[in-house]
This record gives C-alpha cells, sequence and structure tokens, in this order.
C-alpha cells in the first residue's frame, strides 16, 4: 500500500543549491518512491544551538520540502533517507543543529504517528519551523499535520522566524 510522505531538506556547507538537487533526484531515482511535488527553495538563519539560545556561527540554510509516495514502510523510508544524507556527504559527528552538507527529515508519513528511539512521526518539532511550514503550504495547503492540526494554522506561531523564498532556484522533475 502506497503512502503520502512528506520530506524536510536542509543544506549549509559546500554547494547547498547542487546538495538538495542532488537529494531529490537521488530519491526520484529510488524504485519504492514517486516525488510528487517539491517546494521552492528557502533560505534561513541556523536554529539557536548554544546553551544561552544564541546561533552558533554557521552559514544560512537552504531549505524545501519534497511530497513522495513510497511503498517503503517508515522505518525503510527513513534507512533510505539516511543513506541519500551519508551519500551526500553528511556526517553525524555534528552537534543536532550544527552545520552539514545535506539533511533529510522525514515530516510526515501518511496518519501514521510512531515514537521509536530512532524515529519520531510525525516530526517532533516541524510545527515550531518557518523552514517546515511555509514550504508545506506552499506545496500542501490543506495538509493537517497528525495530532498538530492543519498548517495553515501552524503558521503564525512561526511568523517571526527568519525565511525568504529564493526565485530563480527551483528543482524541476525530470521524465523521461
Amino acid at each position: 500500500m502506497s503512502e503520502i510522505a512528506f520530506i524536510g531538506l536542509g543544506s549549509n556547507l559546500g554547494e547547498r543549491e547542487k546538495n538538495l538537487s542532488s537529494a531529490l533526484t537521488l530519491l526520484a531515482e529510488t524504485s519504492e518512491i514517486e516525488l510528487v511535488s517539491t517546494s521552492s527553495f528557502y533560505e534561513t538563519t541556523p536554529i539557536q544551538d548554544n546553551p544561552d539560545g544564541s546561533v552558533a556561527n554557521q552559514p544560512d540554510f537552504l531549505n524545501a520540502v519534497c511530497q513522495v509516495n513510497t511503498e517503503l514502510p517508515v522505518q525503510f523510508l527513513l534507512a533510505r533517507l539516511l543513506k541519500i544524507e551519508k551519500k551526500g556527504g553528511r556526517e553525524r559527528k555534528h552537534r543536532q543543529h550544527g552545520p552539514r552538507t545535506l539533511d533529510l527529515d522525514l515530516l510526515i508519513y501518511g496518519e501514521t504517528m510512531c515514537k521509536t528511539a530512532v524515529l519520531t512521526v510525525p516530526h517532533p518539532r516541524l510545527h515550531n519551523r518557518a523552514f517546515v511550514l511555509y514550504p508545506l503550504m506552499e506545496i500542501a495547503p490543506d495538509l493537517v499535520v497528525p495530532g498538530k492540526g492543519p498548517v495553515k494554522n501552524l503558521l503564525a506561531a512561526v511568523a517571526e522566524q527568519n525565511i525568504r523564498r529564493i526565485t530563480g532556484i527551483n528543482f524541476s522533475i525530470k521524465t523521461g
């Protein structure tokens, strides 16, 4: 049975646009995944990650969200995302909100709500992040986040976060 899933993408090291585009291409080339839509790219400041609540000195992120249909069970989709991150140069030695070449987050997997040692779906912080909600609103304006509510209602809580839609660079799904 096919499930609709939403994946967040981010990069703030190296060639950010190329990193996101390469990850999207790898997703689209996966036989058990159909890439349905991709948001615009957005530039955002890093999340507060120092103990005092300040942002560490690191480059801005380029972010996007994509919608996929997949035959993969949720844990296998996560494993695929981790493989794509590794192929994209991701090293998991950095702190949680540290710089990275590629970050892929499984945001939503159908109506699934689960919490294990390695996976929480929906993503536990997606409702607090402009870099997730604005791209989600762009590609799925009527989406309801399981346990949190409609995306359009969640936007008010992140209105003060710094986010800028980038024009002129988008990923286009190539067919044939």
